[in-house]
């Protein structure tokens, strides 16, 4: 069967290297014993290595042709319980797999979505203990930044919270058709033991995104639009507010949160 081409509109850039496939497959062994979810599995390098695992798998491929390809090789003498989940991750209702268990979340990560198939795992953390994968290297290098870097950021912070990041290796273009003009990193992330934030989290979020959309002023500049110019907010805590977001820790934006928490409520009296 001919080889699917790659999609410029899907973000579409098949991994040929078998030997960095496998080493991707093998980051779900961090969190073994539950079934894998693969986003994108395209014609099935990094799948072959996944279905090998003895733990159940489910593969989300939005691409016909794709899913046609995989039918018609690595999936053809499956008789019933086919694995191939043909529809968008991102509008997908992920309670409905697994019967509702936790699972390993892995792929080969279309670049311009990569951010929203991480938010969505934020949203389902619950469900995902464990999320790898490859995606954009500038990407990876902001999940997985440290305060008082250039690239910690709201994605740095928002993932930072609930999982813990590392940053495995890098991968070169050469191995990709197409190769993509950036480099890509394969990173791997596991949930912490909080359960809670601490605060208002739908606030902490909010706000968060608020001082990183200024992120070169300092808080007492970017908290303007959260809060009345005669907040008691910037005069009890001046030394804080002249803080830039990247200096900040996960703590210190809890801390931040309950700040502006109490001055909205104080409004609201």
């Amino acid at each position: 069967m001919k080889q699917v081409r790659p999609k410029k509109n899907l973000g579409q850039h098949f991994l040929t290297d078998l030997s960095i496939a496998r080493r991707i497959a093998d980051t779900v062994d961090a969190c073994p014993d539950i079934p894998v979810l693969e986003v994108g599995p395209g014609m099935g390098v990094m799948t072959q290595y996944l279905v090998e695992k003895p733990r159940p798998l489910r593969v989300v491929e939005i691409d016909r042709e794709s899913v046609d390809y995989l039918n018609n090789t690595l999936f053809k003498d499956v008789q019933e319980n086919n694995p191939i989940i043909e529809g968008d991750f991102l509008r997908m209702d992920l309670r409905t797999l697994f019967d509702g268990g936790q699972f390993v979340l892995t792929g080969n990560y279309p670049y311009d979505i990569s951010s929203q198939i991480f938010f969505k795992m934020l949203d389902n953390r619950d469900l995902i203990p464990c999320c790898t994968g490859m995606i954009q290297r500038e990407v990876a290098l902001r999940m997985a930044s440290q305060p008082g870097n250039k690239q910690y950021g709201i994605l740095s912070v928002l993932t930072q919270a609930w999982y813990n990041v590392e940053y495995l290796f890098t991968v070169e273009p050469g191995v990709f058709n197409p190769p993509p003009k950036v480099q890509s990193a394969v990173i791997r992330m596991m949930r912490n033991d909080v359960q809670h934030l601490g605060c208002d989290e739908q606030l902490f979020k909010r706000v968060v995104k608020t001082v990183f959309n200024q992120r070169r002023k300092m808080l007492r500049v970017s908290l303007r639009q959260l809060l009345p110019a005669d907040s008691k907010l910037f005069t009890t805590h001046p030394d804080f507010l002249t803080l830039r977001p990247e200096q900040l820790s996960i703590q210190q934006f809890v801390e931040l949160t309950n700040l502006v928490d109490e001055q909205l409520c104080a409004t609201t009296i």
